[in-house]
């Protein structure tokens, strides 16, 4: 777990402070990319957590679905429909569910070794 974790801090903190600057036309389909991004590492963080983390549908998600937001996204713009828009709201929703599900995984765990703790001290 602590691989994501790590190149999640590792890329925000290079993105804070590389001077890249991305054209305002590129700045939808750059962000819904991100977005996509964001929630496959969450699906990979979630993964792990739950015990059923592949590398190579990690990696392949990752990028098929940044570059399909992209196109979606690019796509619907030249169609002068807001495509982007259903990809914020799947993505967004997908992003809050995997944070509940790691969220109450992590609260499981400290409550199990909390109570085995007790457990220990209870019996010594």
């Amino acid at each position: 777990m602590i691989y994501p974790i790590a190149g999640l801090i590792l890329g925000l903190v290079v993105g804070f402070y590389l001077p890249i600057s991305v054209p305002v036309v590129y700045a939808p389909y750059v962000s819904i990319s991100i977005l996509a991004a964001l929630d496959s590492v969450l699906g990979g963080i979630r993964a792990m957590e739950e015990g059923n983390f592949d590398t190579l549908i990690f990696v392949s998600g990752f990028f098929i679905n940044t570059l399909m937001a992209g196109f979606l996204a690019y796509f619907g713009d030249r169609l002068g429909i807001q495509l982007y828009l259903a990809a914020i709201f799947a993505f967004g929703v997908r992003i809050f569910q995997n944070l509940a599900i790691i969220r109450r995984n992590m609260i499981q765990k400290l409550v199990s070794k909390r109570s085995e703790k007790e457990e220990e001290n209870s019996i010594s």
